[in-house]
């Protein structure tokens, strides 16, 4: 038990009510939703939040969530003047909107899908009675490891995406689902848990944008499950920029059938603390999974990049690179784990993480893990960390390039590789430009 573990006291502090989505009268009961939030409920309040003293979390403090005081959640106040976007105009089949965890239909938008694609908000579908979702909300999540954060959203969990494609159905076009978080008057804490399920066959891209309005301070504390059938493919693609003062926190649970395909990327460049964990089981022979991120962070940002891949099945297949740079004081973490189970002969899993460091002050901690119990298997892990390649600047400096359009030029490099590397490719351009602007910044932070 941690130094906060307490009484059921805690979990107020975080959220209101036992209810937290905020049903309307009348809605059906949902016992099965009632029992998984009590238990996630007792779970969370018997061990409160993680401490430094648990291994998963030696190199990440929360602190600053312990100093916040919480007000009730005004996401439908908030008035929105614009919105950020990942994808050209008329490149997403459906725009999904939700500020402080609540969805917001006047902000979103989209035309016809095809037949076989259910995409919603919970909320929506919950109050609909949707009993069908029982044997996945909550269930691709459980896998018997203590997780305190994951359970405080299934306690307090207020709406968040629903998208279900149907067998042998394809999106062409992508899923853009919006989160912006705003603290107009004091700190606030929402919780949205979202539930992708891919039908065997079935072929989906959803890009999600967290963003935050304003410069206040509050809690995003997110949560997905993901369940990819036979043969299914989902491209699933992130991007956090929070508000420097923002704390954001995510959970990801994926399960991947048999020659399905879980491709996952994440840029972080928000959130004065932020963390995000990804658990993702390969469950059936030729399951593959890509995990892959970049991270930029100034100041004293803190980024936590935390992910468990287990290899359940023969033939199954890993690729995760993450790449980092860092500035200022700011500090980066990367754990990462690949798991080969004993019946998982034959096994290929790779994991690297790269790191630029700016500054004297600027730090990583580094902990790539292989777990390994079969003895048939192609595995590999590694990880460097270090500054610029000086050869590499003086030779671009020869050439008459100013050293800060260099240095600039060098880490664009050093990132493209894993941005350039997406399926998506008309998601890139978003990305790069986020690049570029995050070295404007810096650029403008350096001068005199």
């Amino acid at each position: 038990m941690s130094e906060t573990a307490a009484t059921p006291e805690i979990l107020s502090r975080f959220g209101p009510g036992p209810e937290p989505l905020g049903l309307p009268e009348g809605a059906p009961a949902l016992p099965w939703l009632k029992a998984l939030r009590n238990e996630a409920r007792a779970r969370f309040a018997a061990a409160g939040l993680p401490t430094p003293r648990q291994e998963s979390w030696k190199y990440t403090n929360l602190r600053p969530l312990e100093k916040l005081e919480f007000a009730p959640v005004t996401g439908d106040a908030v008035s929105i003047d614009s919105l950020p976007s990942l994808l050209p105009k008329g490149q997403a089949a459906r725009r999904l909107v939700f500020v402080n965890g609540r969805y917001r239909d006047d902000l979103s938008s989209g035309g016809a899908l095809p037949e076989g694609v259910e995409v919603c908000s919970l909320a929506e579908a919950l109050t609909k009675g949707a009993s069908d979702l029982a044997g996945d909300l909550g269930r691709i999540a459980s896998n018997g490891v203590a997780q305190p954060m994951l359970d405080l959203n299934t306690a307090m969990m207020s709406d968040g995406l629903l998208l279900r494609i149907a067998r042998g159905v394809r999106l062409e076009l992508p899923i853009e689902v919006i989160y912006l978080g705003a603290a107009p008057d004091a700190p606030q804490a929402f919780h949205p848990r979202s539930l992708i399920v891919m039908e065997p066959g079935s072929d989906a891209t959803v890009v999600e944008h967290h963003d935050g309005i304003g410069a206040g301070a509050y809690f995003a504390n997110h949560a997905c499950e993901v369940r990819v059938g036979e043969g299914a493919a989902l491209r699933h693609y992130t991007v956090q920029a929070e508000s420097n003062q923002a704390l954001h926190l995510s959970n990801l649970h994926a399960e991947v059938g048999a020659g399905g395909l879980y491709d996952s990327f994440v840029m972080a460049r928000g959130a004065r603390l932020s963390r995000r964990e990804a658990r993702v089981r390969l469950a059936a022979p030729g399951a593959v999974c890509h995990v892959n991120g970049v991270y930029m962070m100034r100041g004293e940002q803190h980024c936590d990049n935390t992910t468990v891949i287990e290899h359940l099945a023969p033939e199954t297949t890993t690729r995760e690179v993450f790449k980092g740079v860092l500035d200022e004081r700011a500090r980066g973490v990367f754990q990462g784990k690949i798991v080969v189970h004993p019946d998982a002969q034959k096994s290929d899993g790779h994991q690297l993480s790269q790191a630029l460091l700016l500054s004297d002050t600027a730090e990583i901690d580094a902990k790539p893990e292989l777990e390994i119990y079969a003895d048939d298997v192609k595995c590999s892990h590694g990880a460097t960390a270090g500054d610029i390649d000086h050869e590499a600047l003086f030779y671009l400096r020869a050439r008459g390039i100013p050293e800060s359009a260099a240095r600039h030029m060098l880490i664009e490099a050093f990132l493209s590789d894993t941005i350039n590397s997406l399926a998506a490719e008309g998601l890139c351009p978003a990305l790069i430009s986020s690049v570029g602007h995050w070295l404007s910044d810096t650029a403008e932070g350096d001068a005199p």
